[in-house]
């Protein structure tokens, strides 16, 4: 695939898969993003803040080297050092704020994502070794073929599903 190509299947992979999260948010439905459950004792909106926050991190880092920076801070607190220990902290850190601001912050990470990759160079886009967080794959390749997205996809959206399945049909609400 040339570098062209790539960027373009790129920004509509993230389109795609944008619209693919609208739906499901749409499918939980408002009412419900505070219920526990999806996750656990963990909200929808819960999940939604833990994929904002790593997210927003993930895209930090393709923007400071955009920048000719080095790598991004961390966005929690230094000390936190595993994958619970900082989960918890974002879901935390969200957990005053309404679900409409949650939503909107994830809702930034889409154009925020779009913008990197439509100022990326074509051939930073392409290049596996880039970023070395990336691990050998190049961002241009972990969105077209949909690992940039797995994380939803494999960990939190069949649970997500289940839940919605197990849900008591409510009165005028499609499945």
């Amino acid at each position: 695939m040339t570098t062209d190509s790539m960027k373009t299947a790129a920004l509509r992979q993230i389109d795609d898969e944008h619209t693919r999260w609208r739906a499901l948010v749409a499918e939980v439905g408002e009412s419900r993003m505070n219920e526990p459950g999806p996750m656990g004792a963990w909200t929808f909106k819960d999940l939604v803040s833990h994929l904002t926050g790593w997210r927003s991190y993930g895209i930090s880092r393709f923007e400071a080297a955009l920048r000719g920076e080095g790598d991004a801070p961390f966005p929690w607190p230094p000390v936190l050092t595993t994958d619970d220990e900082i989960n918890d902290w974002l879901q935390q850190t969200d957990q005053n704020r309404t679900i409409t601001e949650v939503l909107e912050d994830h809702e930034a990470t889409w154009t925020r994502l779009k913008s990197v990759v439509e100022e990326m160079p074509d051939e930073m886009l392409a290049d596996p070794e880039a970023f070395p967080w990336t691990e050998g794959q190049s961002l241009g390749d972990a969105i077209v073929s949909g690992s940039f997205f797995a994380h939803l996809h494999e960990e939190h959206e069949p649970a997500v599903r289940s839940w919605l399945s197990a849900a008591p049909r409510q009165p005028g609400r499609r499945r």
